[in-house]
């Protein structure tokens, strides 16, 4: 096995446990992964030496904390790009709808706002940078919550419940994802509309939240198909701009 092998191999071992949630055997290890438990062992006791895996109790191997070093420059690299390419793509969307545009990524079980572009009107809606919001309330907390994977909307379902049944929320998730935006009216502020669309990553994994806001008595029935395409077509730009298929 040569060394872009070895690489390969150790990649997939730490994609296997960061799919599965929780902690598996060598064995189980070596069984995703397609290799002989051996092998995969070998390559364990390297992983857990660099301190990007851990044993985690009796024949139980889990993600180390070292891969959160990892994440986190990871993280910071996306969101720099992210907001070189989105900012004038932004720029353009609040031009064609006369609206403030605002992006917002996902942190736990907040929404945060990484950007805004406010609308020039001198009634408009205002957000600034590092705004928190809820995933369950409002259209880019929900978009960012409906393109993620099945474990994390199920955890964040069973944190919600107190505000909303784990089963409607569930199925608005689903039809946003089936419609590939989400359009609220007076969810956050009782007086605004917001429609929002996903950023996605080359893997088609969310990175971000697209949303035109403004307020509701601006916003004419005409008009919201019109606002729908402008926001799906800029999330789309972005998306590809960073390598996803738009």
């Amino acid at each position: 096995m040569n060394g872009t092998q070895t690489l390969e191999r150790a990649i997939d071992i730490l994609f296997v446990l960061a799919d599965s949630g929780s902690t598996l055997t060598v064995s189980e290890i070596a069984e995703k992964v397609g290799i002989p438990e051996s092998t995969a062992y070998r390559f364990i006791q390297s992983l857990i030496k660099s301190g990007f895996v851990e044993r985690k109790g009796r024949s139980k191997i889990g993600l180390g904390l070292r891969i959160f070093d990892l994440a986190r420059g990871l993280t910071q690299q996306i969101e720099k790009e992210l907001l070189v390419i989105a900012r004038p793509i932004m720029e353009e969307l609040t031009a064609l709808t006369n609206e403030t545009s605002v992006l917002f990524v996902r942190s736990g079980s907040k929404a945060i706002c990484l950007e805004n572009v406010t609308s020039p009107r001198l009634i408009r809606m205002s957000i600034e940078n590092g705004r928190v919001l809820p995933l369950n309330s409002g259209a880019s907390g929900k978009t960012l919550l409906a393109y993620e994977n099945d474990k994390i909307i199920e955890d964040m379902c069973k944190l919600f419940e107190a505000d909303s049944t784990q089963s409607t929320l569930l199925q608005e998730l689903h039809n946003i994802r089936d419609a590939g935006y989400c359009f609220t009216l007076g969810e956050v502020d009782a007086d605004a509309f917001a429609i929002a669309a996903p950023v996605l990553d080359p893997q088609q994994r969310i990175v971000a939240s697209l949303s035109a806001a403004g307020p509701i008595h601006r916003l004419g029935e005409d008009e919201i198909p019109l606002f729908i395409g402008h926001v799906k077509e800029a999330a789309s730009r972005i998306s590809c701009k960073l390598g996803g298929l738009g």
